[in-house]
């Protein structure tokens, strides 16, 4: 086992990884910018290292003074989070060849499902369910474009084969609006991503959005951890997470699990991972695989009582899955609501100091937050400042610990989005379950129509 790892983030998932290698007596070096160095996580660190300026490409983003920081300190394994470059390819070769470990899968892979083409390829191979779609990349040829959209059926979404984050898509009801709409998607994908591949997918409705935990170790043991439901999504960005999803078939659950925990098997995969689909109708799409632990992950580790993190350190030791797929049981309900530093209704970000701050407790609640009173939330990083995670026998209790949870919330200097997710826990669509992805920009938008 590590003596000693570096933590390559901020924020709620510094602190998340800090405490779990705390409790398994691994020391723990902060890397951190200058906006952060009064962070709780810096503090509670073994060490720490300002790896430079606010600005996240001059810090975090900053591989030479990351791989520098872990040379300093002797740390022997790093651990990427989520977000920043958890998913950056290059940054897990490069901390490999430096002598260090990456928690986290091999680079190959990262590259593997880190293009959606080669990832849709992989999982087709395996038998994962993949939306309707162009096999491969678009062609140059416009004729071969627009008959790939008729065999497929409007509408279509046009995706970037690197993208990701919600970015670097387009939905094409008709053909007139086709060619134009693959035009302007390339070149976004070639200035956002640096790779100008695009591909065709069929639109699906109204799904829901079900995701698939996995863990796999080197030894070719992996075990899915039952799926969570994020639908609840605005921009493609997820507000609440669950699991397990409402009116989901166990049944089918454990046979696309299955399928999960075999592709893994099949591309040598290692670690902590998720399998993104779109549900509707009763069947699995695959969409992507993210190959790092999600912001999500405690709604899991809340009905079955693994720890994703630890799980995640010990894999990446060398050390095979503590557990069998048998020794899953998902028991209870979990909620999580993303907290975010904005305004609850224009989504405007809202950094500065927080003035007053109180956490709430009680049954089930779980709360993984980096903010204390007086601290600054700084205007250079995504708004999310924490997560409340309400946990109860049933999804009905979870959601009423979950009410009385953010009734108790107090956040003071900056506006957050409490009172969205207060509004959303007494939506009846909400509490009845099984929303589609669209159903909050809907209600959004029906809101201001309203006004």
């Amino acid at each position: 086992m590590f003596e000693k790892i570096l933590i390559a983030n901020r924020g709620e998932i510094a602190l998340r990884i800090q405490r779990a290698c705390r409790e398994m007596g691994i020391k723990t070096v902060a890397v951190h910018s200058e906006a952060d160095a009064e962070a709780k996580y810096v503090k509670l660190a073994d060490e720490s290292v300002c790896i430079g300026p606010a600005q996240s490409t001059l810090s975090y983003l900053n591989i030479p003074a990351i791989i520098s920081a872990a040379e300093v300190t002797d740390a022997e394994a790093i651990h990427p989070g989520y977000g920043f470059l958890s998913e950056n390819a290059d940054f897990a070769e490069r901390v490999e060849q430096s002598g260090f470990v990456f928690i986290g899968p091999r680079p190959e892979t990262i590259r593997l499902m880190g293009d959606k083409v080669s990832a849709k390829d992989a999982m087709k191979a395996s038998g994962v369910p993949c939306v309707p779609g162009s096999e491969g990349a678009l062609p140059e040829d416009s004729d071969e474009v627009i008959r790939i959209a008729k065999d497929i059926g409007y509408p279509v979404i046009i995706k970037a084969a690197g993208g990701g984050g919600g970015r670097g898509m387009r939905v094409v009801h008709t053909e007139a609006a086709l060619l134009n709409a693959v035009s302007m998607t390339k070149n976004e994908a070639q200035t956002a991503f640096g790779n100008p591949m695009v591909y065709m997918e069929k639109f699906l409705e109204n799904p829901r959005h079900i995701e698939i935990q996995i863990l796999a170790d080197e030894h070719g043991n992996a075990a899915f951890l039952g799926e969570r439901d994020c639908s609840m999504q605005r921009r493609h960005q997820k507000i609440i997470e669950e699991a397990p999803a409402p009116g989901l078939d166990p049944k089918l659950r454990d046979k696309i699990g299955e399928r999960c925990a075999e592709a893994c098997r099949k591309i040598g995969y290692r670690g902590a991972g998720t399998f993104e689909f779109l549900y509707e109708n009763g069947e699995f799409f695959f969409i992507e695989m993210n190959t790092r632990v999600q912001v999500e992950h405690p709604v899991t580790e809340l009905i079955t009582g693994i720890d994703i993190v630890q799980e995640q350190v010990r894999i990446a030791a060398g050390e095979k899955l503590s557990f069998r797929q048998k020794d899953v049981k998902l028991k209870g309900h979990a909620i999580e609501c993303r907290i975010n530093a904005e305004d609850p209704y224009t989504f405007v970000p809202s950094p500065g100091r927080i003035t007053v701050y109180h956490v709430p407790g009680g049954p089930g609640i779980r709360v993984d937050s980096h903010v204390y009173q007086n601290y600054v939330v700084p205007q250079y990083y995504d708004s999310m400042v924490g997560k409340l995670i309400a946990y109860g026998a049933t999804r009905d209790q979870a959601i009423a610990r979950m009410k009385t949870a953010l009734s108790e919330m107090v956040v003071e200097g900056i506006k957050t989005n409490v009172p969205l997710h207060q509004d959303l826990m007494r939506d009846t669509a909400f509490v009845q379950g099984g929303t589609s992805i669209h159903y909050l920009e809907h209600k959004l938008a029906a809101a201001k129509k309203a006004q």
